[in-house]
C-alpha cells in the first residue's frame, strides 16, 4: 500500500491562488478550517462568533492572496490574518471574555503513561482544567505565544511573522509565559 501524500503542499495552493484557480482556496479552507476555529477560540468564546471570523479569513486570503510570497510557508501569512482579525475582535468585546483553551493533553504532556484508562481520563481532565486556569491568568501576550508554539506548531521565527514582533521578542516572552504559568500550577505537577 502506497502512504505517499501527493497532495500540493499549501504553498503550491496559494500560487495556483494567485494564477486564479479558485479549487485552490477550497482546498486551503478544508485545511485551515478546524485550526482556525481552535485557534480562535484561544480569544473568543462564542462559536458563531468564531466561525463568522474565520469565514472573514478566508475572504481576506482571497482578496490579499497577491501579497502572499510563495517562496515563504503559508501557515504564519494565514495566522496572521486570523491573529489581526481575531484581535480587532477582541477590542470591539472588550468586556467579554478573553480565553477559551481547547488543549490537546497528548500534545502538551506526551509523556504520561497510563496503565488504566479510566485513571487516564480522570487525570487528563483534572490537568486540562489546571491548565485552563493557569493560562487563564496570564496576559493575553503570553497566552498566545504559548498557544502557537506548543498548540499550531509554529517556530520562533514563524511567531514573530505572525505577531509582527522582533525574534528576540518571542524568545523573551515564551519564558516568560512558561515562568508565568509555573508560579499558577500546583506545586505537585
Amino acid at each position: 500500500m502506497d502512504t505517499t501524500d501527493t497532495s500540493p503542499v499549501d504553498e503550491a495552493l496559494a500560487k495556483a491562488l494567485q494564477e486564479g484557480d479558485e479549487q485552490a482556496l477550497a482546498v486551503l479552507m478544508d485545511r485551515y478550517t478546524g485550526k482556525l476555529l481552535r485557534y480562535g477560540r484561544r480569544f473568543l468564546t462564542s462559536q458563531d462568533d468564531i466561525a463568522d471570523i474565520v469565514q472573514d479569513v478566508f475572504i481576506s486570503v482571497y482578496e490579499n492572496i497577491r501579497d502572499f510570497d510563495a517562496t515563504r510557508r503559508f501557515s504564519p501569512w494565514i495566522y496572521r490574518i486570523a491573529h489581526n482579525a481575531f484581535v480587532n475582535a477582541l477590542r470591539k468585546r472588550a468586556h467579554g471574555p478573553l480565553y477559551g483553551l481547547d488543549l490537546d493533553l497528548d500534545r502538551v504532556m506526551p509523556h504520561l503513561v497510563y496503565e488504566d484508562p479510566d485513571k487516564k481520563e480522570k487525570e487528563r481532565a483534572e490537568l486540562r482544567v489546571v491548565l485552563e486556569q493557569g493560562l487563564g491568568k496570564l496576559s493575553p501576550a503570553y497566552r498566545e505565544v504559548i498557544d502557537l508554539y506548543y498548540f499550531e506548531d509554529f517556530s520562533y521565527q514563524e511567531i514573530a511573522d505572525v505577531l509582527h514582533v522582533p525574534l528576540g521578542t518571542v524568545s523573551i516572552r515564551l519564558s516568560r509565559a512558561k515562568a508565568a504559568l509555573k508560579k499558577t500550577l500546583p506545586k505537585d505537577l
